[in-house]
């Protein structure tokens, strides 16, 4: 199969490092200055205990590869932008295996209008990119946990061979016929990010972070949402991922942190703690908390603002807690 990295950031330039430097066919799809760099100079992967330079085909839309039908294609965009990057692959693959290895939990719903073949994947993959042509793997030597599983449910001969290809690339991958019960789990780690965006890095796994979980269990409850448990998510990752630091850096903040210090002029916020609201909102549950650092989040991305401008008291109190 030849493997197809729609959106080549942080997450999808590591995924597509480690499989093309194990020998496998990879094409990058990124944008802008980064693409211009990958283009120019290849893309950079750096870790705690190596760093490689990769020369692979980066184009800039799915207009440009030449499709062979044999491609199976990890879309790795914010969420945000998946409706606009699915409408620009079913223009030119409508046949194509699609998975998404995003957070949150719509876009393979978005996906599966599209797709027939349409995966999820639960990816645990501890990565940055803040510079045009690098991209950062700070877990070694097993960079990433990326389990996956057929939308809705189930599983095939092709996630067979996804899978294969990743535990030979230097990953870890388990093919789960309940993949979405994990990817709701990860969706409650993913109410902190914007905590750590707004407030620092730091704050992150503070009281705010208890409330903003508090609701959603509550949602889940009502919806009656089935995920995995912090046991079982525990037991998944015991021993994998092992941090290290790379150049003598520590990683600085997650994916919604990076979102604002790279001035993209969005974050994901809406499909992650939105996620709760709209459900809150279906199931007559109340969620204020994720209401709020949902509303903050637009005003910062409007204003055009960095990571680490409002204090937690702020949202706490806009919260009512």
């Amino acid at each position: 199969m030849r493997l197809v990295v729609y959106g080549a950031g942080a997450v999808g330039g590591v995924v597509g490092g480690r499989l093309a430097e194990a020998g496998h066919d990879v094409v990058l799809i990124a944008r802008g200055r980064h693409l211009e760099a990958i283009q120019t100079g290849g893309l950079r992967v750096l870790s705690p205990d190596r760093s490689v330079t990769l020369d692979l085909p980066a184009v800039a839309s799915p207009s440009e590869i030449d499709w062979r039908g044999d491609e199976v294609v990890l879309m790795a965009v914010k969420s945000q932008d998946t409706a606009a990057a699915a409408d620009a692959l079913a223009a030119v693959a409508p046949s194509a295996a699609v998975v998404s290895m995003q957070n949150g939990v719509v876009n393979e719903r978005m996906l599966l209008r599209r797709f027939e073949r349409t995966y999820g994947m639960f990816v645990a993959c501890p990565a940055t990119h803040l510079e045009p042509g690098v991209v950062e793997a700070h877990s070694s030597p097993l960079a990433a946990l990326l389990d996956v599983g057929r939308y809705p449910s189930g599983s095939d001969e092709t996630l067979e061979g996804l899978a294969t290809a990743i535990n030979g690339a230097g990953m870890e991958s388990i093919v789960r016929r309940d993949v979405m019960r994990w990817k709701y789990t990860k969706l409650l780690m993913n109410l902190g990010n914007v905590v750590a965006a707004l407030c620092g890095p730091d704050v992150r796994g503070g009281r705010l972070n208890d409330i903003l979980r508090e609701e959603a269990l509550a949602v889940y409850a009502a919806a009656g949402i089935d995920f995995a448990s912090d046991e079982d998510d525990r037991a998944r990752r015991r021993g994998k991922l092992v941090m290290g630091t790379i150049e003598g850096r520590p990683r600085q903040g997650d994916s919604s942190w990076q979102s604002l210090e790279r001035g993209t002029g969005a974050i994901e916020t809406e499909y992650l703690n939105g996620e709760i609201v709209l459900l809150g909102r279906l199931y007559g549950v109340s969620t204020p908390a994720n209401e709020a650092v949902c509303r903050r989040a637009r005003e910062v991305v409007a204003a055009g603002q960095g990571p680490g401008v409002v204090a937690e008291e702020e949202l706490l109190a806009l919260a009512g807690a």
